[in-house]
Parts: structure tokens; C-alpha cells; sequence
């Protein structure tokens, strides 16, 4: 099978390999991967500059936002069938004796192995999956649109499970990528009378689809300092949520000057660069740091089901859809942003009239 393999903790080191089928096991499944889509962590995977790089497995397959169709099942698989289409979480292994697996927080599970870094992952043409980690996808929503059940996820825990956004509040979102986009739809679903999302020059074409998306307010922040509109908005007091999405550290700073005093900063983006200011305004404004990370099972089946209803829209997020040969022109479209969202399309050999 053709799977894409990152090979060596070096920039650019990966390639399309041809890999054996992997082997099913009593109580996985084998699922034949019909699209995937790209994460940001994937791309820094490919530059190894990711702060988790080092801490993957080699060669490893990429991928965790896959949807597909099951090809075979294994012993004491009784829920699941082939043929039934269905995505996959990304918490390929957990040991689920921990305190947080055994009270349903197993996405923090100490010994969870995440596909894509510590277990093959969906940039292939068959992944292994255990039925816990397996949602069916609706009869109306697409594999292209299914692939986007992740990075979604990740937006609604963060906006939903964790900040809790309020009707009538004002978000600021930093960031203009997929998932700082991704949390601008949750928070306009949760009735956020105002939102704001900040980018730099490199988003001009997302800060436009923000706009296009419903966003009040989109901000360059090398043009324009978004603290003097923010002081426009509302009470003038600062934002209710600030959603920290840019993976660069010293955003969190300029989280903390925008929030209102007792107000929220749900920070999702990973940031290796090191600290080097005060975290003292998160005290003296009284304000809540959620360190948001992956999401659970209630998580997944929400996302569909707004899917499923057009509450949600994938579609608006999706710039591309590459057959697994093209992976650098479909990665380099969002690094450019050119992107919000690209998927990779794997060669698909069961019947063509599951795909949707």
C-alpha cells in the first residue's frame, strides 16, 4: 500500500512509500482510508520543527484525521461490519486503567499513543483501529467533509468543553489557520455577538474567508494594533474569550493584554519557543488559561451531528483535495495559506459508490 513516512528527524524527510497492508488483530479493525486531511502538525512534522518531533517514532506514517470505509473486522469485533463508513479518533492506543481514562478523560491518558507520531497513522491506504475509536459517518456528509471531524474537535473542545463560550460574548480569535478559523464557526454557533480574528499578512486569502465566514471584525495585526479596536467593542473592557491559535508563544502575551479582567484565554496552539515576559496580568485581571488538548468521544459525535444538520460547515473550510502523490503541493497550499484545509485523496479499490 502507498502511505506517506516521515523517515528521519531532518527537514523535509518525507516521501510515498510502498508499505505491507498492516495486520489485523482480534478486536481491530482494518479500515481502508478514503481521504485524510492535512493538520498544521503534520507540516511542521515535515520541516521537524514541531516541539513533539523528537518525541515520535521512525519512519512513522502521518496522518490522524482520516475517514474511510471498514474492510475487515477482527475476532470479538461484533459492532462494527465491513463496509460501514466511519472516522477515526486520534488516540490510536490508551492504556485505559488511569484515573482519566477510567473517568472518560482519556484524550490526557500519560500513556496515549496518537496516530501519526507514536503509531502508523492514515496517510496510507489501510489504518488498524480499535471500535473504540470509531464514529459512523452520517448518510449525508462526505468523506472530504468527515476528514474534518478532527480539527473541528479540537475547535469545539476548546470553545465548547473547555472556554464555554456565552451568547452575546465578544471572541478574539488569534490565528487564522484551520483551527483558529474552525473555532470562529463554534463560537458564532454559541452566539458570540462579536468576533474578531487576528492574522498576519501571510493570511490575507483566510482572514478574507473569515470574514466570508461571519466574523464581525478581521485584523492585520502588522498593520494595525487590534488592542485599539478592541477597546471600540462592547464595554471597551477587552474580550469575554480570547482563543490562542497561532502555535507561537508570544501570542499568549498579546492574549493577556486583550482578555477582560476575568475573562478567559483557551490556548490551543503548541509553542516550543520559551517564555521570556511575565504571566503577572493573568493574576492581576483575574483570568482563566485553559490549556486545551484533543478532545473525547461526546466530542466527535456533537461535530457530526452539526455536520449532519448544516450547522457546521466543513465545506467552507476546504481549499483542496490532492491525491496522496501531490502530499507537498497540498501541504505547501496551507503553509502558504493558500489552504484553510487541503485533504489527501488515497487510491480507493472498494466500491466507489460508498464514497459520497
Amino acid at each position: 500500500m502507498k502511505a506517506l513516512v516521515k523517515f528521519a528527524l531532518e527537514d523535509r524527510a518525507l516521501e510515498v512509500r510502498e508499505l505491507e497492508i498492516p495486520t489485523l488483530q482480534p478486536n481491530t479493525v482494518l479500515v481502508r482510508v478514503h481521504t485524510v486531511g492535512v493538520c498544521g502538525s503534520d507540516i511542521h512534522m515535515w520541516h521537524n520543527s514541531q516541539s513533539t518531533s523528537s518525541r515520535g517514532k521512525l519512519p512513522v506514517t502521518l496522518g490522524h484525521e482520516s475517514a474511510g470505509v471498514i474492510a475487515a473486522v477482527g475476532v470479538d469485533v461484533t459492532e462494527w461490519s465491513v463496509g460501514d463508513r466511519v472516522v477515526t479518533e486520534t488516540a490510536a492506543s490508551i492504556c485505559g486503567a488511569c484515573a482519566l481514562c477510567r473517568s472518560g478523560r482519556y484524550n490526557l491518558c500519560p500513556r496515549r499513543e496518537g496516530y501519526g507520531l507514536l503509531r502508523d497513522g492514515a496517510m496510507a491506504e489501510y489504518l488498524i483501529a480499535e471500535p473504540r475509536v470509531l464514529h459512523r459517518i452520517p448518510e449525508s456528509v462526505s468523506f472530504e467533509h468527515a476528514a474534518m471531524t478532527e480539527p473541528f474537535a479540537v475547535a469545539y473542545n476548546a470553545v465548547v468543553e473547555r472556554a464555554n463560550v456565552l451568547p452575546g460574548t465578544l471572541v478574539v480569535i488569534q490565528g487564522a489557520g484551520t483551527i483558529g478559523l474552525l473555532a470562529l464557526q463554534v463560537a458564532l454557533l454559541r452566539g458570540a455577538a462579536t468576533t474578531v480574528v487576528l492574522g498576519t499578512p501571510v493570511d490575507a486569502h483566510r482572514l478574507q474567508k473569515a470574514k466570508e465566514m461571519g466574523a464581525t471584525h478581521t485584523v492585520d495585526i502588522t498593520a494595525e494594533n487590534p488592542a485599539d479596536l478592541i477597546a471600540t467593542l462592547h464595554d471597551g473592557l477587552g474580550a469575554d474569550l480570547v482563543v490562542e491559535a497561532t502555535g507561537v508563544s508570544i501570542a499568549l502575551k498579546q492574549s493577556m493584554e486583550l482578555v477582560r479582567p476575568g475573562g478567559a484565554i483557551a490556548k490551543v496552539g503548541w509553542g516550543p519557543q520559551p517564555l521570556d515576559y511575565t504571566l503577572d496580568p493573568l493574576v492581576k485581571k483575574a483570568v482563566t488559561l485553559y490549556g486545551c488538548y484533543s478532545h473525547t468521544w461526546n466530542t466527535w459525535e456533537n461535530v457530526l451531528r452539526l455536520f449532519a444538520t448544516g450547522q457546521l460547515h466543513p465545506e467552507s473550510a476546504l481549499g483542496g483535495v490532492y491525491p496522496i502523490e501531490e502530499w507537498e503541493t497540498a501541504f505547501s497550499a496551507m503553509q502558504k495559506g493558500d489552504n484553510i484545509k487541503s485533504v489527501l485523496r488515497m487510491p480507493y479499490g472498494l466500491e466507489e459508490t460508498a464514497a459520497r
